[in-house]
Parts: C-alpha cells; sequence; structure tokens
C-alpha cells in the first residue's frame, strides 16, 4: 500500500475536514430541519432559540428555566410591554415580544394558552408553527376552557390529537401539563432521583428534541407513547402531579 508522504498529511487532512464542513452546510441548506433536528437532539447541543406563546405563570415559569439553562427566550403576549419583570427575572437571555416575532424568532415554541385559544393560533400562526422543530403543548383543556372546548377535545380523541388537528402540520409533544407552575423551580435538579415529565408525541425527532430540552432543565422525561396518550397529562389524571420516572413508567402501562 502506498503511504501518503508525511508533509501531505496535514494537508489531506485539511481537505477531508473543509469537504465534511461543506457538505454539513449543504446539507443544513437544502434539508434545514431534518438536519436540524439530527444534529441537536443529543445532550449538551447548541442553545436554541424558544419562545412561549403565552407568558403567564406557567410560561413564564418554563421560560426562565430554558433561559438560565442558556438557550435565548422570547415570551410572548398580546401586550409584550407589560413582561419587563418577567423578562428582567429571566435573566440576560431573554426578551419579549408579540406573537408573531416570538414565532418568528423561534426554534422551538412553547404552547402555554388557555386551550380554547389554540384554535385561534392554528388559524393565524399553523403554516409557521409548521415549520419549526418542536412545538411544545402544555396548554391544558380543563373545566375553565369551558364545556364546548372540553366536548370538542374529548371527540377529537384528547389534548394530544386534539392539538395536532388545530395545529396541522406541527411537530407536536405534550409536556408539562400537570406539574404545578408554583412547584418548577424547586423542583428542577432536585437532589437525588429527579422529577419524572411524561410526554407524548408521534415525531420521533421533536420527541428526541424534547427529551434533550427536559433534561437540561433538571427534568427526567419519560416517553409514554403517541399523542392518543396525550389525554392522559391533563390535570386530573393519574399521570398528573409529582412522580418519579420509574413511577410514571407504572401508571402508564396501566392507562395503555
Amino acid at each position: 500500500m502506498m503511504r501518503t508522504p508525511p508533509l501531505l498529511e496535514p494537508r489531506r487532512r485539511d481537505v477531508l475536514r473543509l469537504a465534511g464542513s461543506a457538505a454539513a452546510l449543504l446539507a443544513l441548506g437544502t434539508r434545514p430541519f431534518a438536519a436540524f433536528a439530527q444534529a441537536q437532539t443529543g445532550p449538551g447541543g447548541a442553545p436554541l432559540k424558544i419562545a412561549t406563546i403565552g407568558a403567564g405563570r406557567e410560561g413564564g415559569a418554563l421560560g426562565t428555566l430554558f433561559a438560565k439553562a442558556g438557550h435565548p427566550v422570547m415570551f410572548s403576549s398580546r401586550h409584550p410591554e407589560q413582561l419587563t419583570d418577567l423578562v428582567a427575572a429571566a435573566g440576560p437571555n431573554a426578551k419579549a415580544g408579540t406573537v408573531a416575532d416570538a414565532i418568528a424568532f423561534a426554534d422551538v415554541v412553547l404552547l402555554v394558552v388557555p386551550y380554547g385559544a389554540v384554535e385561534q393560533i392554528g388559524k393565524e400562526y399553523g403554516p409557521a408553527l409548521a415549520q419549526k422543530a418542536l412545538v411544545m403543548d402544555v396548554s391544558n383543556p380543563t373545566a375553565r376552557s369551558g364545556e364546548e372546548i372540553v366536548k370538542m377535545v374529548e371527540q377529537l380523541g384528547g389534548a394530544g390529537l386534539a392539538t395536532a388537528k388545530l395545529l396541522p402540520g406541527a411537530k407536536i409533544v405534550r409536556a408539562f401539563n400537570a406539574i404545578g407552575a408554583g412547584q418548577l423551580a424547586g423542583l428542577a435538579h432536585r437532589e437525588g432521583q429527579p422529577v419524572g415529565v411524561p410526554i407524548a408525541g408521534d415525531d420521533k425527532n421533536a420527541v428526541a428534541l424534547a427529551e434533550r430540552l427536559i433534561r437540561e432543565i433538571g427534568f427526567e422525561p419519560v416517553a409514554v407513547g403517541g399523542l392518543a396518550m396525550g389525554k392522559y397529562l391533563n390535570v386530573g389524571t393519574p399521570l398528573a402531579g409529582v412522580h418519579t420516572p420509574d413511577e410514571i413508567r407504572q401508571i402508564a402501562a396501566k392507562l395503555q
């Protein structure tokens, strides 16, 4: 076998390195979302731009955890000028904007609104949300949503499938649906066994990305199935509240 002369070895390595970089850039340019999802699913990946649609207690708490974990976060509401205190508390990675601003900004969107608002969000921003690597659905249809909303969600097969119907094409993963906003900061990164977060989704890349992000803010994700299982992640279900990962697996096994 002919040996490459020593003086040429560095050049050869440089050429291979440049070729690999060029191929990676080309892949990102031609297949941005598939390449993005594959590149960002491992632990310790690059920071992602995260937007919250809704900046109430739950959206504020989750967005703050992600901002403090090093991700750029944009909180959004109809009145972003009222989010000054939240942005200040979340730290230098946080800012505020309108819903349109936040969706344009984001790689990942956290949907944290009263469930009755999801249909209108789909009508106004559905195509843009369908382009995101992940839409984390934190919204719940509860009695406060109104009887018509609850009935509609039930007819569509539960919250996971209903959200998919209202946001066609979006890569949806339900998560953080039944841990109180006031508990999140104290439970994140707790000593000993981490708190489990049941998640449900049909898109494998979106589920993997959700798992990575959930671990980065100090919880342990537990995939319990596809979006059809999303109805079990609501307040008042057996999976609601604080559980260890093993407890979630045991409870989920009885629900399937």
